[in-house]
């Protein structure tokens, strides 16, 4: 099964950020193990290089980065993607960018805890909790 994972999912993991940690843990784990392949845009790249660098320096941000890239697929963003994602209509632009990321790369779900930022998203949305529905992928 591919999966796109929404920001604060692969921050929770990063961080070990309480109470989220395990769930996100465990989604990497089936990612590790070849059960799930992941997925993230390339504008979680950016974000993620921002805030970890802000909280933690440029080193750990670089290592976070380094670790993302090894584990999972990045989905391009570009003229397409924001026109689709404008074309959403969702309330928050950047949940609209990583929905236009997963149609465009056939995702099976997105991995979120912002569930009601993905209403209608005409992809199936799950919490990082919700995993052990998921069938795993035949890759």
């Amino acid at each position: 099964m591919r999966v796109l994972i929404d920001t604060n999912v692969v921050l929770d993991f990063l961080q070990e950020r309480e109470p989220f940690v395990e769930d996100a843990a465990q989604l990497f784990a089936k990612i590790d193990a070849g059960e799930l392949e992941g997925f993230i845009s390339a504008l979680t790249i950016t974000n993620i290089y921002y805030i970890i660098r802000k909280a933690s320096g440029k080193i750990a941000a670089q290592d976070a980065i380094a670790q993302i890239l090894t584990d999972l697929q990045i989905c391009a963003v570009d003229k397409g993607i924001l026109e689709q994602a404008i074309a959403l209509n969702f309330q928050d632009f950047e949940d609209a960018v990583q929905c236009a990321c997963g149609i465009a790369n056939q995702v099976d779900a997105i991995i979120t805890r912002d569930l009601s930022g993905f209403v209608n998203a005409g992809i199936l949305v799950i919490a990082p909790g919700e995993l052990e529905n998921l069938p795993p992928c035949s890759v």
